[in-house]
């Protein structure tokens, strides 16, 4: 039933040189293939390579993703999102802060084990540091030898591609927010201004030092979400977890010696390959980032061991226990987050969809709501402020529906030029004579549009006032 024992004697010699982390020494995890770390290679790189490259992709002459803080605008293909929509944002904030209540009630911390930024960060920065330093145990070696050529080649090596890679990751952040093209330009020509350069060093120097310096200690003692999850998470939650009932009693396989043991022959596999240093079979942990990397190598354990998988394996807690398991279904808040995310992300969609090309808005002047002329006639003066949400400069008439017979509108005789993507004030008055009117207050509703395309238009109702009769 067993294969040879010494086919495992390498993981125990590995295991004499390997330190369980408590904060105070690096985590160098071993890299072993299985098929949660190819998920977790796919699911970050398909992630982050396209939030790296998006701002290169250019769309009708400009950035196709743009993040404009000078012009307080977001561009995002034919879509342009300004501060008067900031509604949106908030919904979509809402909708992501209980996506990720729900994600972590029913699956623990999976978006830090296959999408976070520090992780994937982390994930880049270590393999460099393995195709430079080799295997984790030469690595602690090479930490602890003195200093010599070799080691000085190797670590400035390290620590040159590591800024490298900081150093682009900052760019590719800073894009973002200003064209990328120009961006580079003013860059290699040393141009950019003082908030370009204070934000590059920030951001380079924070990637190096987190993903490169602390790496698992941010995840272990000072990420926020380590501590929320505490409380986000149950008896139900599905997590990477040690199944006692099959690995205890644990003990070091020897041949012939079976009888009394459980499956987990204590060959710290699970806690070497873990990027945190957590050994899961000490029960479920703040630094456990739900990765399943420590199934991978448990199960090529149990290979060799001729034992069944699932030793360590995606389960809850009351699953293990032996509790009654329950789908999550069954919880009526589960239902209640289920219809904020869908009422948010409906609120959001509904935005983008109803966004008119031009925006209209009129205050009409209170001080004083109206004025008699010297003829006798009504006058009221409404401030206008028109946004021009096209790629294109346009021609702009303005009209008015209801109110008061015979009105006239100044102010707006000609056509309003408004640029593109930009906005214009100005002043309308509304004269109407007062045999006409009929009471204090009357509706009236504006209507702009444009004189090259009619399609693009904007309506506003407001009042017309006049003294009490």
């Amino acid at each position: 039933m067993q294969k040879e024992v010494g086919a495992i004697t390498a993981l125990y010699q590995e295991l004499a040189s390997y330190p369980v982390n408590t904060g105070e020494k690096t985590v160098h995890a071993k890299r072993m293939p299985g098929f949660f770390r190819s998920l977790r290679t796919f699911t970050q790189m398909g992630l982050w390579l396209p939030l790296l490259l998006l701002p290169y992709l250019r769309w009708n002459g400009r950035q196709a993703i743009l993040i404009d803080i000078d012009h307080s605008q977001f561009h995002g293909f034919n879509l342009t999102v300004r501060p008067d929509e900031i509604w949106m944002l908030m919904l979509l904030s809402l909708g992501g802060s209980v996506l990720m209540f729900m994600v972590t009630n029913i699956a623990s911390r999976v978006w830090c084990g296959y999408f976070c930024f520090q992780s994937t960060w982390v994930d880049l920065f270590t393999w460099i540091e393995g195709k430079i330093e080799g295997k984790p145990s030469a690595r602690r070696s090479l930490a602890d030898a003195p200093w010599n050529a070799d080691k000085i080649v190797r670590k400035v090596s390290k620590h040159a591609i590591w800024f490298g890679v900081s150093l682009f990751t900052a760019i590719s952040f800073s894009i973002w927010f200003v064209d990328a093209f120009e961006y580079w330009h003013k860059l290699l020509h040393l141009q950019l201004p003082k908030a370009g350069w204070v934000a590059l060093a920030l951001i380079t120097g924070g990637t190096y030092l987190y993903a490169g310096l602390m790496r698992e200690q941010m995840c272990q003692w000072m990420c926020p979400y380590a501590r929320f999850q505490s409380v986000m998470a149950d008896g139900k939650t599905v997590m990477p977890i040690y199944d006692f009932n099959r690995g205890e009693p644990r003990g070091k396989l020897r041949k012939g010696d079976f009888a009394e043991q459980g499956d987990c022959i204590d060959c710290y596999q699970c806690v070497q390959v873990c990027p945190t240093g957590v050994d899961i079979r000490q029960g479920h942990q703040l630094g456990c980032i739900t990765c399943g990397l420590c199934i991978d190598a448990c199960n090529s354990v149990m290979d060799k061991i001729d034992k069944p998988r699932g030793l360590i394996r995606y389960a809850s807690t009351d699953e293990i226990e032996g509790k009654p398991v329950t789908t999550r279904f069954e919880n009526p808040w589960l239902w209640i987050n289920a219809a904020i995310l869908l009422a948010s992300f409906l609120g959001v969609i509904y935005g983008l969809t109803h966004m008119s090309s031009v925006t209209l808005n009129v205050r009409p002047e209170r001080q004083p709501l109206f004025v008699r002329m010297s003829d006798g006639a009504i006058q009221n003066r409404y401030e206008f402020k028109l946004m021009n949400r096209t790629g294109k400069d346009m021609q702009i008439r303005v009209t008015a529906e209801g109110g008061i017979k015979d009105q006239l509108l100044l102010g707006s005789e000609k056509p309003i030029a408004v640029l593109h993507e930009r906005g214009v004030s100005f002043t309308v008055f509304v004269k109407a004579p007062a045999r006409n009117i009929a009471m204090a207050v009357t509706p009236i509703k504006f209507h702009v549009e444009s004189l090259g395309d009619p399609t693009i238009s904007a309506d506003y109702n407001t009042l017309f006032n006049a003294p009490a009769l």
